[in-house]
């Protein structure tokens, strides 16, 4: 799971950019070794524009080239824009679940930060809301509780 800093809007990504740009990256950073390792299985599984979290699938054996390769993306190329950012490795997990339990975690303690900043009331309600509303269950979801269960399912 890879966290993805902007500057500016992320509405107009989509995941074919973001793994044409760290591909690129990876084939940058490693060469064609590199670029051949990550690109067997390679996938981006789960974008979210507004948080900036990627989920990132590929080989075990690479993650390592993978992380090495994130800090040397500066920007991406999605519809003739040039968004600016930086990627930022949050989690290594090795299922969707694991990476689905690390996310609400993080994004707990992210609003019990955010907690204390509150200027008002109706702020720190809907904050206080947030991180009650963090489960597995329930978040409405679908697309990624459907890779898991196909996931687990593909395990077995």
């Amino acid at each position: 799971m890879v966290r993805m800093k902007s500057r500016r809007d992320l509405l107009k990504l989509d995941d074919r950019a973001v793994a044409g740009t760290v591909k690129a990256a990876v084939a940058r950073t490693h060469g064609d070794y590199g670029a051949a390792l990550c690109s067997i299985r390679f996938c981006v599984k789960y974008l979210n524009a507004h948080t900036g979290i990627v989920f990132l699938r590929f080989p075990k054996g690479c993650y390592k080239l993978l992380w090495s390769a994130l800090p040397f993306i500066t920007s991406i190329e999605s519809r003739g824009q040039i968004i600016p950012c930086f990627f930022n490795c949050l989690h290594v997990g090795g299922t969707i679940r694991t990476c689905q339990k690390f996310l609400i975690r993080y994004n707990t303690q992210q609003l019990h930060r955010m907690l204390p900043k509150c200027k008002n009331e109706e702020e720190k309600r809907q904050i206080q809301e947030a991180i009650l509303s963090c489960s597995l269950t329930g978040r409405g979801d679908e697309e990624l509780e459907d890779e898991l269960e196909s996931e687990e399912e593909a395990g077995e």
